[in-house]
């Protein structure tokens, strides 16, 4: 099934979603495109072939659409949201739904209730997380009692550490503090840097507590791109561990054994099949499948693709709300929580926001 969806921006983001229209043009098809301006809108048609609008209602009157992708900065998502809303269309928003506590109160006040935005959320869609999760669900490991991440930074790291724990909308405590330190920075998102000194970068070390349930968020400036520093992933529960690719549990009462989640990537040495991840696996049981394969995605364009196809599929009517605006708002309440506990040196606690109240009747009722 095709998703027809139409974009608000044209910055960075935004083309991650017009490339995997390229990728899978059986799967995804873009309307168009909304810019401020018309030199601008000018600009992303050249590029990318597409038509663009200058307002979410031109979009829509120009034809139908599944949804609309707000990809806009912080401070103008929440009235992105609201825009499409209005015109009772479903939205998936970018990360964070609002900048600051205040401006989620008041986006959840206002759209809360209408039951048409999601939010981009991915990266427990990556294969490589995704697998684990799978993983953790199966029971292997037993009850997960603390997840710890070094990889994303903050509510993308919280949504792991939610996700995994299984944990919803408890409220938390927080205990976070920075560290500065050298370090070389060769590689940023705007390319290599040509710089070979080292200097200062930001560590945050967090702890977040649910009430036995424990998350341990750990990201210095700049890990996604600097090769320097590595991403590490720590699952642990009740009857065994999961370490980044190693899984450890017990076989018998005295025999703890250890197995690799394995990774069936083509192309490589003389794999003529082309450059593609297949599957994943854990001792011989495939735990994943790449839906895009032939595609020759990346990771984080599988995982985008997604949460865009599964929003696709929710509009539609033919399954389930892939990441609601209720979670994305209570994993920006704990990353603000991890910003403020670093900045004052105290500990800051979570309180029971509105969006949980509305979760839990959701779930009573069976509209999740």
């Amino acid at each position: 099934m095709q998703t027809t969806f139409g974009l608000i921006g044209s910055g960075r983001r935004t083309s991650f979603y017009l490339r995997l229209a390229t990728m899978a043009p059986d799967r995804f098809r873009v309307a168009g495109v909304v810019t401020r301006t018309e030199e601008r809108g000018a600009e992303v048609t050249a590029q990318w072939g597409v038509p663009t609008f200058r307002t979410p209602a031109d979009l829509r009157a120009a034809e139908p659409v599944d949804l609309v992708v707000a990809s806009v900065p912080w401070a103008a998502m929440p009235e992105a949201v609201r825009a499409v809303v209005a015109l009772d269309l479903p939205v998936l928003a970018e990360t964070p739904p609002a900048p600051d506590l205040e401006g989620l109160r008041s986006l959840w006040s206002d759209v809360g209730s209408s039951g048409l935005v999601q939010v981009a959320e991915q990266y427990l869609l990556m294969p490589g997380h995704a697998v684990r999760l799978a993983a953790v669900r199966s029971g292997i490991i037993g009850e997960v009692t603390s997840v710890q991440v070094s990889s994303t930074h903050l509510y993308h790291a919280v949504s792991m550490i939610r996700g995994l724990l299984g944990v919803g909308f408890e409220p938390a405590v927080v205990s976070a503090r920075d560290f500065s330190a050298p370090l070389v920075n060769p590689l940023t998102g705007d390319g290599w840097t040509n710089d070979v000194d080292p200097k200062p970068a930001t560590t945050t070390v967090a702890t977040v507590d649910f009430g036995g349930r424990m998350g341990l968020y750990d990201f210095t400036d700049n890990q996604w791109w600097n090769p320097l520093r590595s991403r590490r992933i720590v699952i642990r529960g009740s009857a065994g561990e999961i370490s980044d690719d190693s899984v450890i549990r017990m076989s018998d009462p005295t025999t703890p054994v250890e197995s690799r989640l394995i990774r069936r990537q083509t192309g490589l040495d003389l794999n003529l099949e082309g450059m593609d991840l297949h599957h994943l696996s854990l001792d011989g049981q495939v735990l994943y499948r790449n839906a895009f394969m032939g595609t020759r995605m990346s990771d984080d364009d599988i995982a985008v693709a997604a949460i865009l196809e599964a929003t696709g599929l929710w509009a539609q009517g033919s399954g389930a709300a892939p990441y609601p605006l209720a979670d994305a708002c209570q994993d920006h309440l704990i990353s603000l929580a991890i910003g403020h506990s670093a900045q004052t040196g105290a500990d800051v606690s979570t309180t029971t926001e509105a969006w949980a109240h509305k979760s839990r009747d959701d779930r009573a009722t069976g509209r999740c």
